[in-house]
């Protein structure tokens, strides 16, 4: 891993070069949910570093696309649902979908639709739990858990690294700072703006280090979402425009490839996923209801997404609210004519 000199380069490039232009499942055991924590707490962490040493930082960065459907065809038609996709933009690639969506931004009339499909950001990190404000009533074997960390948090942990009084990296084993995540209510969603580095340097323990060396670290690229194949990308511009459609899920052509939280396909007959197969010869049908439009503020193109991290019960809960009856200014067909055109051009 890189030294606190040479991350502190590396993010300062970083946010030159934004300016310049513009302006995994979870796992029950190891990935730790500090955002179940009630509020007016502060969950106490300690970050490890990568078991990767060719990364870096002590974090990746994930980003993805959230494509919201109607229902599931032939499942559940009438409950909407939204399938999470990986953007190709985290492996330096032209995101298709976004290529599409950019343009949308310029029309205020569309803003909204294309908040929609906009990438997600949240970075994955790997430490300690020092003070658990969950209070789960099961600890894994393995102290070492997973955090999920939120644009607004992300911030705050960026912003310590660049403070010239922080002498040393916060993964350091013997002069390494804790991290306490603050959280605060703000209306719908918490605020965990007020997040910190601890005061003091603080050595981990014996029995930290000894877990450690037991169970080792973890490599975080293990936990990052799969890079899309040709195919695979094929099916998410597929199932982009059916959900810019107001189309159901289809998952005959599409669940071989990615699904729906909380959605059981027994007895639905896939599509085949090979060679000698397409996944994409069956008919899309047209569903009643319209696209559904983005209740956040869209993002500018080329900055990061701050909505806050939300755990698996409340994505269930906004995945089966009602879909707005309301369509869009620009109607879905011709958005999607645009996209269609696109394509021959």
């Amino acid at each position: 891993m890189a030294t606190l000199a040479e991350i502190r380069a590396k993010l300062v490039a970083q946010e030159n070069k934004s300016q310049n232009n513009s302006k995994q499942s979870r796992g029950a055991d190891a990935l730790y949910p500090f955002w179940d924590a009630d509020v007016d707490t502060t969950t106490v962490i300690r970050f490890l570093p990568d078991a990767d040493a060719s990364n870096d930082y002590f974090w990746r960065e994930r980003q993805v696309i959230k494509m919201p459907f109607p229902g599931v065809k032939g499942v559940a038609e009438n409950k909407p649902v939204t399938v999470q996709v990986p953007c190709v933009e985290m492996w330096g690639e032209q995101c298709p979908v976004h290529a599409e969506i950019r343009p949308w931004y310029k029309d205020p009339s569309m803003e909204k639709l294309a908040s929609t499909y906009w990438k997600k950001r949240s970075y994955l990190f790997q430490g300690f739990v020092v003070e658990d404000t969950v209070n789960e009533k099961e600890k894994p074997e393995n102290p070492v858990r997973r955090f999920i960390i939120s644009p607004q948090i992300f911030k705050v942990i960026k912003a310590g690294l660049m403070d010239p009084d922080m002498d040393n990296l916060p993964t350091d084993y013997d002069s390494g700072t804790d991290f306490r995540i603050v959280k605060t209510p703000n209306g719908q969603w918490p605020d965990y703006s007020t997040s910190n580095y601890a005061r003091r340097e603080r050595s981990l323990s014996e029995n930290e280090r000894a877990a450690i060396e037991q169970y080792g670290l973890n490599d975080l690229n293990d936990y990052m979402p799969k890079r899309p194949s040709a195919e695979e990308l094929e099916v998410i511009m597929e199932m982009f425009e059916a959900s810019v459609d107001g189309q159901l899920y289809d998952p005959a052509r599409w669940g071989n490839f990615y699904r729906p939280y909380g959605v059981d396909f027994d007895g639905v007959e896939m599509a085949p996923n090979n060679s000698s197969g397409s996944t994409r010869s069956a008919p899309a049908p047209k569903a009643a209801a319209p696209a559904p439009k983005a209740a956040a503020p869209a993002p500018a193109a080329d900055e990061d997404d701050d909505i806050p991290f939300k755990s698996n019960e409340e994505v269930a809960a906004e995945v089966s609210a009602p879909v707005e009856s309301s369509k869009p200014k620009q109607d879905a067909s011709d958005i999607l004519a645009m996209i269609r055109n696109r394509k021959t051009d």
